[in-house]
């Protein structure tokens, strides 16, 4: 592989999702970066539907903190009630470990850390774009790949709008129309800890030859 192949894996390889900042600042230069990243994103037709609101005002941070809170804990505790969670977790061994695990998830705490990065982007679109979903995933990956190349930490959460309920909630505070729907928000900031990689399934369980579960590539062992 050329350099920049070995760079560019590098960053894919190295992105996580950081839930642990310190208290130093994005720079206006980093921060036009990732949005340009963003906006040089592919789109359906090239509608290029995504709007970002940047949040840096603690005030508006607490606010979306805590809508992440509410949206979060019904979530997992609707998971919980329904034993999705316990069977998710059922390899946990550790009791302490797993009550710990619940408690954070039905409590929301898990998404509640926002407001500790430096920068919140919320990210939306036009509703009447059909590709909506596709395209601003498109150009929020853009983004986590430049926040990574960039030495910066970053998590995409749905948390505060996933629930219809939470995203009106959200349009009103921060005055975005009926036109636009709120997809997610990116928590960026510098990261105090950075978390390992999780383990990631094999492509020779993932990639198939001509038709589906028809492995393209052999196992070693094969």
């Amino acid at each position: 592989m050329s350099d920049v192949k070995n760079i560019f894996m590098q960053v894919i390889n190295d992105r996580r999702s950081i839930r642990n900042y310190t208290d130093g600042k994005v720079s206006e230069e980093e921060l036009r970066i990732i949005l340009e990243s963003a906006r040089q994103a592919p789109s359906g037709e090239n509608a290029q539907p995504w709007r970002f609101t940047v949040v840096k005002d603690p005030k508006n941070k607490k606010f979306l903190s805590d809508l992440c809170r509410r949206g979060s804990g019904r979530r997992f505790t609707g998971e919980f009630l329904s034993k999705q969670m316990q069977e998710r977790f059922k390899g946990l061994k550790d009791e302490a470990k797993r009550e710990a695990a619940y408690k954070k998830l039905t409590s929301g705490d898990v998404s509640a850390f926002v407001n500790e990065s430096d920068v919140i982007i919320i990210v939306s679109g036009k509703k009447e774009v059909w590709d909506l979903p596709f395209d601003t995933s498109a150009a929020i990956e853009n983004m986590l790949l430049a926040v990574t190349a960039l030495g910066l930490g970053a998590c995409w959460l749905v948390a505060p709008c996933i629930d219809v309920r939470d995203e009106m909630v959200l349009n009103e505070y921060f005055g975005i129309t009926d036109e636009y729907k709120t997809i997610s928000i990116i928590a960026i900031g510098q990261p105090s800890r950075i978390p390992g990689p999780r383990p990631r399934i094999p492509l020779e369980d993932l990639v198939f030859s001509e038709k589906f579960g028809v492995p393209y590539y052999k196992k070693e062992n094969e």
